[in-house]
């Protein structure tokens, strides 16, 4: 139960890179059990276990989490109306590589027993297990790879993007396989590919129970076919989905699985609203949950399960996790286009009385594209940094060479007013003046901003916001639309601000061109959601990712969030560096926990039946 497909799909910026340049040439090729992208692999080969589990943390139990939303497939592949319960999909198939949640940066053969790459980073070669086996028995093969690569990159436009610097695959031995780049250098392409979800290409090609020819172009709630810890148990479509463990697992005895994938049963429960979830929870039919709601954490929790001790909250650090949280402004309308304009809003937007009066001070300001990680700017650039940003010059804002960022204060009623008033006279000169109340440029255009939401819980913080905005005479609306409305409106860009959501890692590398990169900006669908198409910040990216050792990589992207943040894409929301997290107490974890997996739960926990039978047993 590593970290898989639902950080592969959803949250690809959280996939850590791993390659480390060794020299070799085309004659010596390195077979390598595992590397670090710019440091050596922690574990050498052979070892036992990683260090942050219980090698014998017993097997059994049931354990029920909760899923926010609903799902109408299971194809990965392809997205359904509804969606894919990713969560539970990541139990059943695996991938070439699988990472450690103790290193930064690291990866160790899952599938792939060995993976080599020549010392220009032009290509990747797997080596497959041999004892790798779907549930049905039958071997992983290379067939399985070069499929899975083939029917991800030609039917979903996510991977398509990510996959767009490999130019093949072959097979070039009984369990090897090659894929080829069209760029050298990029160290993180070949663990790209290491991440690469294997699909059983005889299962997707061959003939459902009921006669009908399967096809991994179409949605189906046929259970798929895997190789991983779990596989399907049941399901009711929409509703909740059941994981049961595989007893002859065949990777069981992994040093990479040890101690890991404890629980017999794995069931997901599906809702719609989150305050249904939290009761559902405090009624006993979850058993874990991540608590994202700064109220929840502080007035939530207080009933007689928690009171009696039979309910736990436990906070989690989170270190290799940093994170953009921002209101994102639509950089395609033209409104938004000028850096003045975005700076007012941000000038208007009360961050303090928030933080104050609904999140019970539990949140801190971002100010950083990385915020929470030692790549996050701070001060004027210095040394490398500087000597980067230098390079480039002319495609970025006079003032990163002279002006540190700062995201305006407002923590006082002389404070909110001196920011109105700045914020006042940058629209101004930006050509909006007020006239009858409202905001309006030389043409009689009234300035608008419609605050787009998916859950009513959002309008909580996009009133005040509204409010604040309307105080400088801008129309402002907010509109809360169903989820499946929401998705189809943010994928066609076709909004004027929503939250977005950024996570980062502390290796970040190709994931930065889908997030703020010129091409992204174009394509629908894309994390680029506020349409950032700027010659500076492309070339930043493409520092980030082929910077040369670490102290190139922290100062490319301190230069590349320096840059982000000096053109006011964004008005950065609030974070929290901790994950907080409730529980039945059912469950232990080992004494010391991964450096960089946060709860790490269900990963490294396991069923206590002590504790179960004081608490109760799950139903």
């Amino acid at each position: 139960m590593r970290r898989r497909l639902v950080i592969r799909i959803l949250l690809p910026s959280f996939l850590a890179a791993f390659l480390a340049f060794t020299p070799v040439t085309a004659q010596e090729a390195r077979w390598r059990h595992g590397a670090g992208l710019l440091e050596e692999a922690k574990y050498p080969e052979g070892f036992k276990h990683f260090d942050y589990v219980n090698p014998n943390a017993p097997k059994g139990g049931l354990v029920r989490l909760g899923a926010q939303g609903t799902f109408d497939s299971f194809n990965i592949v392809v997205a359904g109306v509804k969606g894919t319960p990713e969560q539970g999909l990541g139990l059943v198939y695996e991938t070439l590589t699988t990472s450690a949640l103790d290193q930064s940066s690291s990866s160790y053969g899952l599938l792939a027993e060995a993976f080599s790459y020549p010392e220009d980073f032009s290509s990747v070669s797997f080596r497959l297990r041999p004892e790798a086996r779907w549930h049905d028995g039958q071997p992983v093969t290379v067939e399985d790879v070069i499929y899975s690569f083939q029917v991800l990159k030609e039917n979903s436009p996510t991977y398509a993007f990510y996959y767009a610097n490999v130019t093949g695959a072959e097979k070039t031995g009984e369990r090897e396989v090659k894929f080829t780049f069209d760029e050298k250098g990029n160290r993180e392409l070949p663990q790209i590919m290491g991440q690469l979800i294997v699909l059983p290409k005889h299962w997707w090609e061959g003939t459902a129970p009921d006669g009908r020819k399967r096809d991994v172009t179409q949605t189906t709630l046929e259970p798929p076919l895997g190789s991983g810890p779990y596989r399907i148990k049941g399901f009711e479509a929409g509703r909740n989905a059941s994981y049961e463990r595989v007893k002859d697992y065949w990777g069981a005895g992994l040093n990479v699985n040890v101690g890991q994938n404890n629980f017999d049963e794995i069931r997901y429960e599906y809702y719609r609203d989150a305050t249904v979830l939290l009761e559902a929870f405090k009624g006993d039919r979850i058993d874990f949950r991540a608590e994202n709601s700064a109220r929840n954490w502080a007035v939530g929790y207080d009933f007689p399960a928690r009171q009696q001790g039979r309910v736990v909250l436990e906070e989690f650090p989170l270190r290799a996790t940093g994170v953009m949280q921002a209101f994102v402004l639509n950089l395609r309308r033209d409104k938004f286009k000028d850096e003045r304009v975005r700076r007012a809003f941000n000038l208007a937007f009360t961050y303090e009385e928030l933080n104050k009066t609904l999140f019970y001070g539990q949140y801190e300001r971002v100010g950083s594209y990385f915020h929470g990680l030692e790549l996050a700017s701070s001060g004027l650039p210095e040394g490398q940094e500087l000597a980067i940003l230098e390079s480039i010059r002319d495609k970025v804002p006079a003032e990163v060479f002279t002006t540190p960022y700062k995201n305006p204060v407002n923590d006082t009623p002389d404070a909110i007013r001196n920011n109105l008033r700045e914020a006042d006279r940058l629209l101004r000169e930006a050509g909006w003046e007020v006239k009858g109340g409202r905001r309006v440029n030389a043409k009689g255009e009234t300035l608008t901003a419609e605050l787009l939401a998916d859950s009513p819980n959002d309008e909580r913080v996009f009133l005040p916001y509204k409010s604040a905005l309307d105080r400088l005479g801008i129309a402002t609306s907010v509109r809360t639309v169903d989820e499946v409305q929401y998705v189809n409106r943010t994928r066609s860009f076709d909004f004027d601000i929503v939250s977005g959501i950024w996570p980062q890692s502390l290796s970040p590398g190709n994931e930065q061109r889908e997030f703020w990169g010129s091409q992204a900006a174009r394509r629908e669908g894309s994390r680029n959601l506020a349409g950032i198409a700027d010659p500076g910040v492309d070339a930043l990216i493409e520092k980030v990712i082929f910077a040369r050792d670490r102290a190139e990589l922290v100062a490319a992207t301190k230069a590349l969030d320096r840059v982000l943040l000096a053109h006011d894409y964004v008005v950065p929301q609030w974070t929290s560096l901790k994950s907080r997290t409730a529980r039945w107490d059912r469950y232990s974890h080992p004494e010391t926990m991964p450096r960089y997996g946060g709860s790490a739960f269900p990963t490294v926990w396991w069923y206590d039946e002590a504790k179960a039978a004081k608490t109760g047993a799950p139903r």
